[in-house]
């Protein structure tokens, strides 16, 4: 459903209300617009009115979507644009803006030529996801513009959804434009602390204006952090900054901003997360075109927030695909690099319900310095593996390096003609306009090919797993095989999670884990991860005993994508407690840092009838966390009953709810 209104400046000899007819030159001008605009998916439609354009006076519109609002203003002819929820400041009064490779800025002084509002609501299903179905409802605000001294057109459209906030840049005029900075800023309310983090680095809480200063000479260098980005703001509100619908452009960072210590600016990097490859300082698009979204997901709690990370879906193209039966989520399993390693884990996933093995760096020698990845080490027969993983239903995945992605459509074709099913790409550092659109092709080809996607290292979520949904999940955060603390584990549901899929690589068992055994399970039901790595570095014969790992069950039966999901409790950095339902069967994990606590859990969210709860608990601590052991129980439990959820240092539960 659209309802979309338009109001325009009246052309010359025109009278408010009643505009002069526009000219051929001007007619003709704006259907090559409009025809470019409607290829990238903007609506352009509706009645034509007079705008109010009255010299020196504020001009302010807003779009509300139940408490949250997003307005779009010029003062003094500069744009700025703000956000709230539920009457209180998310984002005050903040700069909007581009600068032009010539040194034109966009935003400083500007006239409204056109004003476009309306309302959308549609449903739509997701190949996976953290429910399943999507509900796409939100007020639309669009400004078409023009600039006061160069005569350059271009346009800002801003969003209000119900769960956030989003807006992005619209370059108008035909031809191409070349872009050297965003001027986008985010000034936060005061007392606000946001989670910064680069790259993968743990998450620093810190005011606005004192984000970090990192990177290298090689790197983008400076107060700079990675999206998404959290701010927790005073009143119980909290939100996210993150990205969505990249593409043709580079990377969005957020940096502080000298001598405004409530402030981020946007930065467009210029160097590949790590520094590899050419330094793109500007960049030139086809236009007319669009910006990537900037979306603010907001909650009124932090529980809230979890829930609403669907808003960067939203915004992402849809589903570009158009075969998708081939697209299995799943859990995988890593195995030794030999034949027998790989045979025994396929044995192993059977009995474990894992859907996936995997190959990671070296099964075609080492990664850094092979760049031939069409043969496999001589330890590893690579057909006899696949042929037994396919005889028994399982897949097998092979990890490649960037090196060896020279000819990725000859390789991809390859793999799919061995038999392979997915790919997880590895050092996959992008940044650049050129990493941008060489990511999306990756993406591309291999959905040609039919095989998932999995990229890694620093690679920032931008929802294009709703476009091709073969790419099923990436990294871009400080993983689990780094061990790192319990309060890290619990600030992520927050944070990078926010973002889209996240690979953590699940640590059950590990003498090394930082957190109890509880807690490594409940990550299964805490993090949407739709490729999750199970068992991290394991091999199958640890667990020849099942008695000595009672959270097998839970490992079992888990699944990875959902018909339902609610956060039950949360902050950032403390714990959390999600419910995710598959079918009629919930399954719950909650996570604390360093500190015991216990949650008490309503149980609402269930349907009628009875349903028997299987608790994964914390035991009594031990001299260690992973030494910790977990304690199984069954209890039956309506929807009026609570659960109480208790949870030692650095622990966690996982609870199966099975209809009884």
């Amino acid at each position: 459903m659209r309802a979309w209104g338009e109001r325009e400046e009246p052309a010359a000899g025109g009278t408010a209300g009643h505009p002069a007819p526009a000219s051929r030159r001007v007619v003709l001008k704006s259907a090559a617009v409009t025809a470019g605009l409607a290829a990238a998916g903007i609506a352009t439609t509706g009645p034509a009115r007079a705008a109010d354009d009255r010299p020196g006076r504020p001009e302010s519109v807003t779009a509300r979507m139940g408490g949250t609002s997003i307005t779009l203003s010029l003062v003094d002819g500069a744009l700025r644009w703000s956000a709230r929820r539920d009457a209180r400041t998310v984002i005050g009064t903040s700069a909007l803006g581009l600068r032009l490779g010539d040194g034109t800025v966009l935003g400083r002084d500007v006239r409204v030529i056109r004003e476009r509002y309306g309302t959308h609501r549609t449903t739509w299903t997701p190949v996976y996801g953290r429910n399943a179905t999507v509900t796409d409802h939100y007020r639309e605000q669009r400004w078409d513009l023009e600039d006061r001294a160069s005569g350059i057109r271009f346009g800002v459209q801003a969003r209000a959804y119900k769960t956030g906030v989003a807006l992005r840049y619209l370059l108008l005029d035909k031809g191409t434009a070349t872009v050297a900075d965003e001027l986008t800023t985010f000034v936060f309310p005061d007392g606000t602390t946001v989670y910064s983090a680069r790259d993968e680095n743990a998450y620093e809480p810190v005011a606005p204006g004192s984000i970090p200063v990192t990177g290298t000479a090689g790197t983008d260098n400076g107060p700079l952090t990675d999206l998404p980005l959290t701010a927790t703001l005073s009143g119980g509100l909290i939100a996210c900054v993150c990205e969505s619908s990249r593409v043709d452009y580079p990377r969005l960072m957020l940096g502080s901003v000298a001598g405004e210590p409530h402030t981020l600016s946007a930065f467009l990097m210029e160097h590949t997360a790590r520094g590899t490859g050419p330094v793109e300082t500007t960049t030139t698009v086809t236009t007319p075109c669009v910006t990537p979204w900037r979306a603010v997901v907001i909650g009124a709690t932090h529980a809230e927030l979890v829930d609403n990370a669907e808003l960067v879906l939203n915004l992402a193209p849809p589903n570009a695909l158009a075969d998708t039966s081939w697209i299995k989520p799943g859990k995988v399993f890593r195995c030794e690099l030999t034949t027998a390693a790989g045979l025994q884990g396929v044995d192993f996933a059977v009995a474990r319900g894992i859907e996936y093995i995997e190959y990671d760096a070296g099964w075609y020698g080492p990664e850094f310095t092979t760049t031939d990845a069409t043969r496999p080490i001589a330890a590893i027969d690579m057909p006899s593996v696949i042929s037994y993983a396919t005889g028994k239903g399982i897949g097998v995945f092979l990890y490649v390096n960037r090196l060896a992605l020279t000819d990725a459509d000859s390789l991809f074709a390859l793999y799919k003609s061995w038999g392979v099913r997915g790919i997880k790409l590895g050092f996959i550092n992008d940044g650049t306009q050129t990493m941008t659109n060489q990511i999306i092709d990756w993406a591309r080809t291999a959905a040609k090919y039919r095989l998932l996607i999995d990229m890694h290292d620093d690679v920032r979520p931008f929802g294009y797993e709703r476009t091709y949904p073969n790419w099923i999940s990436l990294e871009g955060v400080r993983g689990n095989e780094q061990f790192p603390t319990a309060t890290h584990n619990v600030t992520l549901p927050f944070a990078r999670n926010i973002g889209g899929p996240m690979d953590y690589t699940i640590c059950y068992g590990q003498s090394r884990d930082k957190t109890t055994n509880a807690h490594q399970m409940a990550m299964a039901a805490v993090y949407y991860q739709p490729l999750n790595f199970l068992f991290w570095y394991d091999k199958p014969s640890k667990y020849n005993n099942p008695a000595n790992w009672p959270g097998l069950p839970w490992f079992n039966a888990v699944p990875v994508t959902w018909d339902e999901s609610r956060t039950l409790a949360g902050s950032i950095g403390e714990y959390v407690a999600v419910a995710r339902r598959n079918g009629s069967t919930w399954y719950l994990g909650a996570m604390t840092n360093e500190t015991s606590r216990t949650l008490s859990l309503p149980l609402s969210f269930l349907g009628g009838g009875t349903y028997t709860a299987t608790v994964y608990a914390d035991g009594i601590p031990g001299a260690n966390p992973y030494q910790t052991p977990v304690v199984v129980g069954t209890r039956t439990v309506t929807r009026d009953d609570t659960l109480d959820v208790a949870m030692a240092p650095a622990g966690g539960q996982a609870v199966v709810l099975k209809p009884s």
